[in-house]
């Protein structure tokens, strides 16, 4: 059975998508404060976390750095009442993999769940056993592990799968269309710069401190990644 954390200190939106997860097979810990949320996180492990920003002791921007510390594969979703852009960036530049605004519909935060854990699923069931190599970028599909010139790059799941999908496709100009679609694997708002976010923090990542660039962008048709 499919572990999940949901840190959220509104007792009757817990307690509800509590027990909606529990009815849909996953077994369900609950923190109703952020120094609870930090206990259970640390010192077990969880194939999903969903956490709220506004808690009490620890907010959700400091409990997913703190997970991310921990485990950086971990699927991490945001539940908030928070919907302004900044708290969207912030939230994904410590490392959360989705954002979902309150008030929501049960369905889609399910179906955002089921992505992210089908994924994980079948990670681990048909993980691959070779090594994608562009240039001094190599990507080993099995441990989920990236490196430059010989130095690990630490990612977020989210970058990581950006990442490998462009490796996967190496040389091919992927759209943003394909890419909500193919990464995020569910409906997508192509409106908002997520994607264009996810973009530079890979090339901060993966480019930045390399001389050769291998990650591009071919305006108004998407982005590949080249050793050109």
């Amino acid at each position: 059975m499919q572990k999940i954390l949901v840190v959220e200190d509104e007792v009757k939106v817990a307690n509800a998508v509590k027990k909606g997860l529990e009815e849909n097979g996953f077994d369900v810990d609950v923190a109703y404060d952020g120094r609870i949320g930090k206990g259970l996180a640390t010192s077990n492990n969880y194939d999903l976390v969903i956490l709220d920003l506004n808690l009490p002791h620890h907010n959700g921007y400091e409990l997913c750095e703190v997970i991310r510390h921990k485990n950086n594969r971990v699927p991490v979703i945001m539940l908030t009442a928070l919907g302004g852009m900044e708290d969207k960036m912030q939230a994904f530049e410590l490392g959360a993999d989705d954002y979902l605004v309150k008030p929501f519909d049960f369905r889609e935060l399910l179906a955002r769940i089921r992505v992210f854990l089908k994924r994980a699923g079948s990670d681990a069931t048909h993980g691959t056993q070779y090594k994608i190599s562009i240039a001094d970028l190599e990507i080993d599909r099995e441990k989920k592990d990236v490196t430059r010139g010989g130095k690990k790059i630490a990612l977020t799941a989210k970058e990581y799968q950006l990442l490998e999908f462009l490796a996967m496709h190496k040389g091919k100009v992927i759209s943003k269309l394909t890419i909500a679609e193919k990464v995020w694997d569910i409906d997508f708002d192509t409106g908002t710069n997520v994607i264009e976010v996810y973009m530079n923090f890979l090339r901060k990542k993966i480019d930045k401190d390399f001389e050769q660039k291998l990650l591009h962008t071919k305006t108004g048709m998407g982005y590949y990644l080249s050793e050109e």
